[in-house]
């Protein structure tokens, strides 16, 4: 009896090992494809963002910079883009209207040229771009391979919102001025350059101007471009330049950069999403960009400049519905992602770090805010109001002088005393 007992027992515990094991296996195997399947998907991605490079650059930050002929960026993946014809030059730049000749001539001189990390090592021809060429690691840092180099959902300030929810919910804060209620066809300003700390991989800090048309809904369009801190999207904590649009208030359509068809670029010499260098110091030298965005009033595009010589180029007026036309709001400020991850407020710094009324070498700063009218020139804009969500953590203060024209000063430190 005893003897049965103990060998059904070891029968019966045999029967377990073999169960758990192939039961183990057959969880293992079940996982594996969709592993390989995102493998896949990753590879995928990688092969249709990263198009042949005439040569390839490596910058001293772990970027690599591929130079890729001017007709196979990857603006031409967009299927209403596949006869498109390049503008190499707007007709019209604000302030100004050039003819054939004179459009094309280069700035007799440039002050305060622009440099990026990269231009140590090399450069890019004419008749090429410059691309950041995207790594397998930077797509796996994204929720999903759809979702990478797109914001989230909700990122847009919403100063005339009355509802305090909709503004916490979104986990954005903000410092901005902003003008509203009329028909604007581009803006322009000079915004000072800052390596800001950011708390977690998964936040940001930027500052930039917002080119806006439709409502704070499903339809938003936008068009931005500053300078930002973005561990998760570039996997390092660099000041970098960069560009972002959509047409569907951050749903399905529009990207960072080059990260998705639309922009189309014509500059040899700056590359989007690529380290700005040198960057303002705290009581030490200071440095800022300039970015001009306009609509040009005989093709219908949106243009953007860069300093005052290097034409970027353009998002095609088909990207749009509502900025098909014209603009309804025009935004410039900072933003930063407060996660909350220690149930406390982040101490992600937006601009310096600093407190607007720190004032000059010690605050982040936009000067000469300026918007283009209907007869493409630039104006000084009328009406000009702030927004904050929680102005003990981040603030903004608007002036004007005769240098610096229309100006504020902007950011904070995130989590303080005052700001938990």
């Amino acid at each position: 009896m005893g003897a049965a007992h103990f060998s059904n027992e070891r029968v019966f515990r045999g029967f377990l090992v073999w169960f758990c094991f192939w039961g183990l296996l057959c969880l293992t195997c079940a996982g594996r494809p969709s592993v390989s399947k995102q493998n896949f998907e990753v590879h995928k991605h990688l092969k249709r963002l990263n198009k042949p490079a005439v040569k390839s650059i490596q910058s001293s930050d772990g970027d690599i910079i591929d130079c890729v002929h001017i007709s196979k960026q990857p603006a031409f993946d967009h299927p209403f883009l596949k006869d498109h014809k390049i503008q190499t030059k707007p007709s019209y730049i604000p302030g100004m209207l050039f003819d054939d000749n004179k459009v094309s001539e280069k700035p007799k001189e440039r002050i305060n040229p622009v440099t990026q990390l990269w231009h140590q090592n090399g450069a890019c021809s004419e008749g090429t771009i410059p691309v950041r060429r995207t790594k397998k690691d930077d797509v796996l840092r994204a929720s999903s391979v759809k979702r990478y180099g797109k914001k989230k959902l909700r990122t847009v300030p919403l100063p005339r919102s009355a509802d305090p929810d909709l503004i916490n919910q979104s986990g954005h804060q903000h410092a901005i001025a902003y003008v509203e209620g009329g028909e604007f066809y581009g803006a322009k300003a000079t915004m000072n350059v800052w390596e800001p700390k950011v708390q977690s991989s998964n936040e940001f800090s930027l500052s930039q101007l917002w080119i806006l048309g439709g409502a704070f809904g499903q339809d938003l369009n936008s068009i931005e471009a500053g300078w930002q801190v973005s561990p998760d999207l570039y996997g390092d904590n660099n000041t970098r330049l960069f560009t972002y649009w959509t047409s569907d208030a951050y749903q399905a359509t529009g990207c960072y950069n080059h990260l998705c068809s639309g922009f189309i670029q014509i500059n040899s010499q700056v590359a989007l999403g690529a380290s700005i260098s040198p960057v303002s110091g705290f009581r030490n030298s200071q440095y800022d960009i300039s970015i001009t965005i306009w609509k040009d009033p005989k093709e219908g595009h949106w243009w953007m400049q860069f300093g005052d010589g290097y034409v970027l180029g353009y998002w095609p007026s088909f990207l749009f519905s509502y900025l098909a036309d014209s603009a309804s709001i025009v935004e410039w400020g900072g933003e930063v992602v407060n996660m909350e991850e220690d149930g406390h407020h982040t101490t992600t710094q937006m601009g310096s770090g600093q407190f607007p009324d720190a004032g000059f070498t010690k605050a982040s700063y936009f000067r000469n805010i300026q918007v283009v009218d209907s007869s493409n020139n630039l104006k000084e804009p009328k009406g000009l109001n702030t927004f904050t969500e929680k102005s003990n953590c981040y603030d903004v203060e608007v002036n004007k002088n005769d240098e610096w024209g229309h100006y504020f000063y902007y950011g904070g430190p995130g989590r303080n005393p005052s700001c938990q």
